[in-house]
């Protein structure tokens, strides 16, 4: 299903002179047979890394990812150009219009079963480019009194670049915009319905309004970052920290323990990257604080991914689900269990090393449903997680399918409608990977559609 991909070519590299040099090298060779590591160009954003190690040591990879991902001076994220079949990857909106009105159905579906509440908010957690939302809203509209009830649209997003596709997507009004210094909407309404849009850098801003949330969060988790643990030959959890390349200290090797099933991430070391993976080599301080009782299970030299952050953000969503009465979904891909060595790059729709030229691709790892789960314990409902598969044939994906095929008759227009349902529910595509989790207040009394033959998360 998954292919794994090295960076094979460098541009913009500072080359010793040479007489010659073999092409699609990672090596120059000299006259004299002995050879120079090409190195990846060093750009403003692998510089500011560099720089921050060298003056304080090994950074972990938690932090790598917050810098690769957002940081001002070049992070993926605050570009906005990964998203679609022109950039690095493709979610599951951007496939199929289908995806987003089935989630629309399911919130329309419980805002019944909780007594139709009459002061309703949507709100998203990394809504991409605002496909997901444009297509919610516009199935939303087809139940009146549903659509209402609804009294506005909160988007927590960061990026100043992706905030301004959000604003195009979702037919913004520019007369009624509030821009933030950046030129980026911060206020403005939408022409469905001339529903209020409210952007926010944070989930707090979002959880001080008073209004029941129906929560939205897609591939949101999957990029937060996460921190890497070893167990050593002492039976301890050593961290994987990022040190620059060329460093005393050796390199890790990518994890060979079969924890997840999952894809092994592109992490083979490389002479032409600035940075690799390295072990501390006394128990880390982060392992005592993050790792729980039943990570003891774990043998000598299995790798496991925790992500505090992802936590913190189930913790907060929990709280204030189960305080407005709200509901949410949470769709990623994952598993529902501690995660290996998942760790990985994506650039042009196939998998990178994440080490290489931070600030180009989109970082990611599989999210652990469990630990989610754990956070939300005793705050709100979890219910799930199901394939994402078996959650949109039971939410009616495919008498959907056949109403979109009965509104054409153009052959290429049936392929392409077959081909993307293919793509969502196929278990060797996205349907089986991708999973669907509900949280619900903790004080439901009904178990959400269609999760009643789902063992509720633990």
């Amino acid at each position: 299903m998954f292919r794994h991909l090295l960076p094979k070519n460098f541009a913009g590299i500072q080359q010793p002179a040479v007489r010659h040099c073999r092409a699609f090298s990672s090596r120059i060779y000299r006259p004299d047979g002995s050879t120079v590591p090409v190195k990846e160009e060093l750009t403003p954003l692998a510089k500011h890394i560099r720089d921050m190690i060298l003056a304080t040591g090994p950074i972990s990879v938690a932090k790598y990812m917050q810098l690769a991902l957002t940081s001002p001076i070049g992070g993926y994220y605050t570009k906005g150009q990964g998203i679609g079949r022109t950039g690095d990857f493709v979610t599951s909106p951007e496939i199929s219009q289908m995806f987003g009105e089935i989630m629309a159905v399911w919130f329309v579906l419980h805002w019944e079963m909780f007594g139709r509440p009459q002061n309703t908010v949507f709100v998203e957690l990394g809504p991409g480019k605002g496909t997901l939302m444009d297509d919610m809203l516009r199935a939303a509209q087809r139940f009146p009194q549903f659509y209402a009830a609804l009294k506005g649209v909160h988007l927590v997003e960061r990026s100043p670049e992706l905030r301004r596709e959000q604003f195009k997507k979702l037919k913004c009004q520019h007369g009624q915009a509030e821009m933030t210094n950046e030129q980026a909407p911060k206020r403005a309404v939408t022409s469905r319905g001339n529903l209020p849009v409210e952007w926010h850098d944070v989930l707090d801003e979002v959880c001080a309004k008073e209004a029941v949330p129906l929560v939205m969060a897609h591939e949101f988790f999957d990029a937060l970052p996460i921190y890497k643990f070893e167990r050593g030959a002492d039976d301890l959890w050593h961290e994987i920290l990022v040190d620059v390349h060329d460093s005393n200290e050796q390199a890790v090797e990518p994890s060979t323990a079969k924890l997840s099933n999952s894809p092994q991430s592109s992490m083979a070391p490389s002479d032409a990257q600035h940075f690799k993976l390295v072990r501390t080599r006394s128990v880390s301080a982060n392992a005592a604080l993050l790792l729980r009782d039943k990570h003891k299970s774990f043998s000598k030299g299995d790798q496991i991914e925790v992500s505090p952050e992802s936590a913190q953000v189930m913790t907060q969503l929990a709280k204030w689900i189960s305080a407005r009465n709200g509901m949410g979904l949470v769709v990623d891909y994952g598993q529902n269990w501690t995660q290996g060595d998942t760790f990985r790059g994506i650039k042009s729709h196939k998998f990178a090393n994440p080490l290489s030229s931070p600030g180009s691709m989109d970082l990611t790892a599989d999210v652990d449903f469990s630990y989610l789960s754990y956070a939300a314990n005793g705050l709100a409902q979890c219910h799930g997680p199901m394939e994402q598969g078996a959650f949109l044939h039971a939410m009616g994906i495919q008498a959907r399918l056949q109403q979109l095929l009965q509104t054409t008759r153009e052959t290429q227009m049936h392929k392409r409608l077959v081909e993307c349902y293919k793509r969502l529910t196929d278990p060797h595509s996205m349907g089986r990977i991708y999973k669907v989790m509900a949280v619900l207040p903790e004080s439901a009394q009904q178990t959400p559609v269609p999760f009643s033959n789902i063992q509720k998360a633990a």
